[in-house]
């Protein structure tokens, strides 16, 4: 029976939806339904948590819009997500980032920047 199941959750999972980590900026494409009518709404934002496996895998996005600030749990393997694209790769200390609702202004959107690998030319060449 177990087999079963496995082989209906792998069938399900989306392969191109793992690219990104906490901390990272991300823009998550989700298909809204209006009617009869379908379109794609962009929710971006800061990824402050990961959570869950397999099919159960979900992630939360928190933004400010209008000086508020707005979270949103999305499930990862949803066929509600068109695409998910990483604006900004973000480098922090923690699995979880509760500390930024706490935090107002600026500074709740405060992560720091991934440090990117130089290219081994320009190494070479300094």
């Amino acid at each position: 029976m177990s087999n079963i199941i496995e082989k209906i959750n792998k069938s399900q999972l989306k392969s191109d939806r793992n690219g990104f980590n906490v901390g990272d900026t991300i823009c998550v494409h989700t298909i809204v339904k209006e009617g009869e009518k379908e379109r794609i709404q962009k929710f971006t934002g800061i990824v402050i948590g990961r959570r869950g496996t397999d099919i159960n895998a979900a992630f939360t996005v928190r933004r400010i819009s209008y000086g508020e600030g707005v979270e949103r749990v999305f499930p990862l393997h949803s066929p509600r997500i068109s695409k998910i694209t990483v604006d900004n790769a973000g480098s922090v200390r923690r699995a979880k980032l509760n500390y930024l609702r706490h935090r107002s202004g600026k500074a709740a959107l405060a992560v720091k920047d991934k440090e990117r690998e130089k290219p081994v030319a320009a190494a070479a060449a300094a």
